[in-house]
């Protein structure tokens, strides 16, 4: 029986053309939601305002479309502006304003080389921790530093627990928010908000109940289901994928131009692009040309793995 009332989002950051590894990701979500019946909402993440460009929206809608993957509300034209970041401060400055009155959240004047210096790494990954310096930062000290020019981000203290949830494809995780991440920053200097405040935002006030994105994202998650939790929001169903990755295990990126879709659009077919990403994600046991349509009914997560998937620079199939 399929889920009416399950709602997912393709949200894309402008920053650069698109390339297979994105495409693989959305594909993904598509998939999931259209299977069930489900309502799809696009929403364009373009908090970065220096990397983020009108021109690269355009050509991700262009993009989608030209694949087939459709979806139900959120970004079609420049007038969407609900479902744009850049045009939701307001509503994640009500939200730092509700976090502001139930936890500790507090200014920080470290500068990136201050951070660089006196951060720990974590263990696992080498992510740094936040050392905690302007947490106990008295009144005089703060005046001192804002006479000195220096801007402000926002942080929030975390607490000294568990965060767990279980994830579709990657079983249980948990993170310590403490050892793990440290205090986040909620709203940054130059005064832009982080990622991890506004895709909480968002997917809570736009209801998503699923959201499917690449494993690269999986430790992210602790942190904004405790945020989602502060908020009142209920937590969606988490379901993190493998990357597509270069023979070195490097992840294929947007400023690397890894199979960048501007080249992809002038060699081949969606239907090429769709069967090559189905047969790697083992949808479908021969390599050919499929629809994203037609393959609805080839698509079950038990077929994807959690292994990254390797990309050759070169893929004959596509330009054959």
């Amino acid at each position: 029986m399929s889920d009416k009332k399950a709602i997912g989002r393709l949200a894309p950051t402008p920053s650069g053309r698109m390339h297979l590894g994105n495409i693989f990701t959305a594909l993904l979500v598509w998939l999931d939601i259209r299977k069930q019946g489900g309502e799809l909402i696009l929403r364009i993440e373009d908090l970065d305002r220096e990397r983020c460009r009108l021109e690269y929206i355009s050509q991700i809608v262009d993009d989608f479309t030209w694949l087939g993957l459709d979806w139900d509300k959120g970004y079609f034209d420049h007038d969407s502006t609900d479902y744009l970041q850049s045009r939701r401060t307001e509503r994640y400055e009500k939200a730092l304003h509700v976090l502001s009155r139930k936890e500790f959240i507090y200014p920080c004047y470290c500068n990136r080389k201050e951070r660089m210096i006196a951060n720990a790494p974590h263990a696992s990954d080498g992510t740094l921790l936040y050392h905690g310096r302007c947490r106990t930062l008295e009144i005089h000290e703060i005046e001192e530093l804002e006479k000195m020019g220096r801007n402000k981000s926002m942080r929030i203290t975390v607490p000294d627990q568990y965060v767990a949830f279980n994830d579709n494809q990657y079983g249980k995780f948990e993170e310590n928010l403490t050892s793990a991440c440290g205090d986040f920053i909620l709203c940054r200097s130059d005064g832009v908000f982080a990622y991890q405040l506004a895709v909480v935002v968002d997917d809570g006030e736009m209801g998503i109940t699923r959201v499917v994105r690449g494993r690269d994202l999986l430790s992210s998650t602790s942190r904004q289901i405790w945020l989602m939790e502060k908020l009142g929001y209920k937590i969606p169903q988490y379901t993190h994928v493998p990357l597509l990755v270069d023979s070195t295990g490097r992840r294929l990126s947007k400023r690397d131009k890894d199979l960048s879709f501007d080249a992809l659009r002038k060699n081949t077919t969606p239907q090429k692009i769709i069967g090559y990403l189905a047969y790697q994600i083992g949808l479908i046991d021969v390599l050919d040309s499929i629809t994203a349509r037609e393959l609805l009914e080839e698509f079950s997560w038990e077929k994807v793995g959690i292994k990254d998937i390797i990309i050759p620079s070169e893929i004959s199939f596509l330009n054959s």
